[in-house]
């Protein structure tokens, strides 16, 4: 009897050791986390942080988790997370409906037709095999841009226009090293070497191109029914008439290449128009009309039911400072992310960051890899939120947002990452 005492106070013992040695460890963590945030760099703006176990959904740390920031491009989290759940392998690239010798078509707000990385041809092939061809640009909801979006950005490349049937980006694609080239073709005749600050005509399809410019930019074009038409009548060599009617019937589906690899371009280069295209997409599998609020409504009805702070989620792309996201609510789709994703898949979509930006390449050559997270940055604003991968072999989930600081970015930057590097290394 005794010796069975002795054995359960051993146990009693070891189990005290355990809890206490956590939970030191946890109040060693909040306090390098609370040194961190007291740098001076933090100072007169506002920020956040929430850290949670992936495995334990244990909290461990929170600092204004549940007050409301602006969350530029950590929206896209939420478009991926939207695309996950509602887009299939391969992307819906066209929609049609065969009646006799004419095939209706009408876009899926697929953004890689043409597209300058993507370069996709799936459905331009598939309709020069076509007789004939009536394209239906009407099954819509939208404007242009999104709601909040900044109207002096309408020649920057991060803003090309949101349409059902983008072609090339909605981008011109112009270079002047020796010759200027511009792609499409078609707007060669309207682009211009001049030099001028602006890139193209506000309202209409006029483009320039500084002569001492050396990088190819990337110019949003206006977008229009007509120009729509005339492009896929250059690209497929038929011809294409507008209809305002689609036919009664069941829509086929064209598919064309892999939804991840959007996700991970979207990711990587913080893609305005990807994100905005992905939801416009998106919607189309829970709606007959392509509406990113469509989108908005399902995913907030359903998936983000649970969410402890209703965001308001206003676009795809996190463009609009309308947007309004706790680090909480991150953590929660991060988590949910986590679990329905196979670990393969999300971690070679999701991109490294490092201690100046997003990478294709780790550059920390002390450390491994352990960061996998997207950032998000409009002026004054920089925010950040992933996986934090830890020495012991713990995942992390985290979200880390500042608001509204002075300092130049840089600054705030390599102070987030030497916090989340100290969770690296001591959790």
């Amino acid at each position: 009897m005794l010796k069975i005492y002795k054995n359960q106070f051993k146990k009693l013992i070891f189990r005290y050791f355990i809890v206490s040695t956590l939970l030191t460890s946890c109040s060693s963590i909040k306090k390098t986390l609370n040194s961190k945030i007291a740098d001076d760099k933090f100072q007169n703006s506002f920020h956040g942080l929430v850290v949670v176990d992936a495995s334990s959904r244990k909290e461990v740390y929170n600092l204004n988790g549940d007050k409301y920031f602006t969350p530029a491009s950590n929206t896209k989290i939420v478009t991926f997370y939207t695309g996950l759940n509602l887009l299939p392998k391969n992307i819906p690239t066209l929609k049609y409906l065969i009646v006799n010798d004419t095939v209706f078509v009408e876009g899926t707000g697929d953004p890689s037709w043409l597209h300058p990385y993507f370069n996709d041809s799936t459905a331009v092939n598939w309709l020069k095999n076509q007789k004939t061809i009536a394209l239906y640009t009407k099954n819509h909801d939208e404007q242009r841009y999104g709601p909040g979006w900044a109207w002096e950005d309408y020649d920057t490349y991060f803003s090309p226009e949101k349409s059902t049937l983008p072609l090339y980006g909605n981008v011109a694609t112009i270079s002047n090293k020796g010759d200027l080239e511009v792609s499409p073709k078609y707007f060669e005749d309207q682009t211009m070497v001049k030099d001028t600050t602006i890139k193209r005509v506000e309202f209409k399809n006029q483009f320039y191109i500084s002569p001492m410019e050396q990088d190819t930019l990337e110019v949003p074009y206006m977008t229009s029914d007509s120009l729509t038409k005339h492009l896929l009548e250059i690209a497929t060599g038929k011809e294409i008439f507008l209809t305002q009617h689609f036919p009664e019937g069941e829509k086929q589906t064209l598919y064309g290449i892999e939804t991840d690899s959007i996700y991970k371009r979207m990711l990587l280069k913080s893609d305005n128009f990807l994100a905005e295209q992905l939801l416009l997409a998106a919607s189309g599998i829970v709606s007959d009309t392509l509406s990113t609020q469509n989108a908005i409504d399902y995913m907030l009805d359903n998936h983000f039911k649970d969410l402890k702070q209703q965001p308001r989620w206003v676009d795809g792309s996190g463009l609009s400072r309308y947007n309004l996201f706790t680090p909480r609510s991150f953590v929660q789709i991060l988590q949910k992310m986590y679990d329905e994703t196979p670990e393969e898949r999300l971690f070679g979509i999701f991109p490294m960051w490092g201690p100046e930006n997003t990478v294709d390449q780790w550059e920390d050559s002390s450390t491994e890899p352990f960061l996998f997270a997207k950032s998000g940055s409009v002026g004054n604003n920089y925010n950040l939120s992933g996986y934090v991968k830890t020495k012991s072999g713990k995942l992390l989930i985290f979200s880390f947002m500042n608001n509204h600081f002075r300092v130049p970015s840089k600054e705030v930057r390599q102070t987030m990452y030497a916090t989340l590097k100290s969770l690296h290394k001591n959790y």
